[in-house]
């Protein structure tokens, strides 16, 4: 696992070996920094359910200007932050060791991006996302990461489902804002 660009460009990441564990792919997190290539400069981002961090430290990579990592595995929490060190971006960051509901629950500030990659078949995004939502800036974007086979909520208090992406049995579903006007 590399950071495939920007400020960090190549710098190899550590991940935690287990069945647990699903790191994103390549393939995939192009497609994801893709997706939010022209809104990352300066950009504040959420990576819930964080593993790595790798998400989180490839926008940090790319410009965004801070990045926060919720994990409540506390290995993970180790690896993240050795990640960060390694890639020289600890600075623009904050590690949370928290359960991502919780973290959500006490959270004041709002994010440009959201990142939920949570673990497969637990129904977990579309019980995080109304929380999401409320911690997500009116001009922002969530980006699911999950199996192609779960349907997500079409709409969540104001956010409506953009667009999905499908690779393999991995889809990315976006959510925005709805527009008023239309």
């Amino acid at each position: 696992m590399r950071v495939i660009t920007g400020s960090a460009r190549g710098k190899k990441l550590i991940t935690l070996e287990g069945n647990d564990v699903r790191p994103t792919t390549d393939m995939v997190k192009e497609a994801i920094f893709s997706i939010v290539q022209f809104e990352l400069a300066g950009a504040s981002v959420l990576d819930l359910f964080a593993g790595s961090g790798q998400l989180g430290i490839e926008a940090l990579s790319r410009g965004a200007s801070l990045a926060v990592f919720v994990d409540s595995n506390p290995e993970s929490v180790k690896v993240t932050r050795e990640n960060l060190k390694n890639t020289g971006l600890a600075q623009k960051s904050r590690v949370v060791a928290m359960d991502s509901f919780a973290y959500l629950a006490g959270c004041k500030d709002k994010f440009d991006i959201v990142l939920i990659d949570p673990p497969y078949s637990k129904d977990i995004i579309s019980q995080i996302l109304p929380k999401t939502v409320e911690k997500t800036d009116e001009n922002g974007i969530i980006i699911c990461e999950h199996d192609k086979k779960d349907q997500l909520p079409e709409e969540v208090d104001g956010f409506c489902r953009f667009r999905t992406y499908s690779y393999g049995r991995i889809a990315l579903t976006t959510y925005r804002k709805r527009n008023e006007e239309e």
